[in-house]
């Protein structure tokens, strides 16, 4: 019996960005430099495959770090830590590795020197979020006020209305901020913003590929962990660019087939920290039961490259 025809477009850029890569290969070199077990607080990145993977290597993941020996190296992930996790790690002699991604050191910078200038900062960002976490935790409590939502900008008390700034967590769906940055420029019209946006490029330029394919497809697929926040940002965007039936799945054994029986066109992406191997598999599983003809949707072309810490280049 022949297998039914479909349309397979593939959004580019998806998957792996440059904060990711730099991330997983800081903790594959510490395991080189240093041996098996080297701690990871938290995470390195939000994908089951990647850590399941590192853990294989001798990476033992922890959320804290009172929960790693003073004795042994840790790695603080890509998405940051707040200032008081690099000074305990300081007082303890511990020897530590931070892969934050340097977007989100930017952020970090840039927060700092609002403070120093007598600026309180307004961040945009999902509460619990490790990032969100991270870069709150750069400045004293009190500091950093953090909106999710129009509706918490109009509930904000600030200190001073005409000294705020504002930052953003480099992940958001740059709709849901851009609105969010209208209404505290609509509240507080002498407010700063950054520079540069905040939110990466890769965020950024993996929503405009997924908005580009939408339109054209029946369902879309994002390939990704359900606590990335970049992934489920992914799947929000498809919904709003016309997209009946987007998902986010974590793997080709997630796909629910059912629901896509009589899809004609499906679209696929993968979140930041989703790897290749992942998104070839599911694409794989889709030629086993259709008749696949791929069509890449490209709307930008990544060259971003992050170098590796000095401790971890010059002993390895």
């Amino acid at each position: 019996m022949p297998k039914p025809s479909l349309a397979l477009y593939l959004a580019a850029p998806r998957g792996f960005c440059a904060g990711v890569d730099r991330a997983i290969k800081i903790v594959e070199m510490a395991l080189k430099k240093w041996g098996a077990p080297v701690y990871v607080r938290h995470e390195i990145v939000h994908n089951k495959y990647v850590v399941d993977s590192l853990r294989e290597q001798g990476a033992i993941f922890v959320e804290e770090l009172d929960e790693c020996p003073d004795d042994r190296p840790v790695v603080f992930s890509a998405h940051g830590v707040p200032k008081s996790v690099p000074a305990a790690a300081q007082r303890r002699n511990m020897i530590w590795v931070d892969a934050t991604c340097p977007l989100v050191s930017k952020v970090h910078i840039e927060a700092e020197r609002h403070h120093a200038n007598g600026l309180q900062m307004v961040m945009i960002g999902h509460a619990g979020h490790p990032e969100t976490i991270g870069t709150m935790g750069q400045l004293p409590e009190g500091e950093v006020l953090l909106v999710e939502t129009p509706e918490d900008v109009a509930r904000l008390k600030p200190r001073d209305p005409d000294k705020l700034a504002f930052i953003t967590q480099t992940t958001l769906s740059v709709d849901d901020a851009a609105e969010i940055i209208a209404a505290l420029r609509a509240r507080f019209p002498n407010i700063i913003g950054p520079h540069k946006e905040d939110i990466c490029y890769a965020t950024t330029n993996r929503q405009a590929a997924v908005r580009e394919v939408a339109p054209h497809v029946d369902a879309l697929l994002v390939i990704g962990s359900p606590n990335s926040s970049n992934s489920r940002r992914l799947v929000e965007v498809a919904s709003k660019a016309g997209c009946d039936y987007a998902q986010l799945v974590p793997r080709a054994s997630d796909i629910d087939w059912q629901a896509l029986e009589g899809v004609r066109a499906v679209g696929i992406t993968a979140g930041a920290s989703a790897p290749e191997i992942l998104i070839r598999e599911v694409i794989d599983a889709f030629c086993d039961r259709f008749d696949v003809t791929e069509k890449v949707v490209e709307t930008a072309v990544e060259s971003v490259e992050f170098k590796l810490p000095r401790a971890l280049r010059e002993g390895v």
